[in-house]
């Protein structure tokens, strides 16, 4: 193609896709599409696998801690960032039933009182 065919400059295809991406962004806000939401009762602090070990197999984990730490909250495990301690999450399953960080004991009631001590 000689120069007098192209029609369009790498600068004008540029410039035209960021316009394209911040206009559908525009919209997208102002229709209502994208949700923003002051509530952080309900936020996930991340996502977690389990991983099955066993004795006879090894297992792949990343030799990096994640900056998160794991506490026992009144019975159940909570997740709390290392940058901010009092920002905790109870770890809940696919069925939001929580997650215990021991096991209770068939005599005692199902829900752990709330000045009990942490073990």
């Amino acid at each position: 193609m000689s120069q007098s065919e192209a029609r369009y400059t790498v600068r004008s295809l540029i410039v035209t896709a960021v316009i394209s991406i911040v206009g559908t962004i525009l919209v997208l806000e102002a229709s209502g599409r994208i949700d923003h939401t002051d509530n952080k009762d309900h936020m996930p602090v991340g996502e977690f696998e389990a991983i099955h070990v066993t004795p006879d197999e090894p297992f792949r984990m990343s030799p990096k801690a994640s900056e998160l730490h794991a506490v026992c909250e009144n019975g159940y495990l909570a997740i709390a960032a290392d940058v901010d301690p009092s920002f905790r999450g109870i770890l809940v399953d696919y069925k939001n039933r929580g997650v215990r960080c021991r096991r209770p004991s068939p005599t005692a009631p199902a829900v752990p009182a709330q000045g009990a001590a942490d073990e």
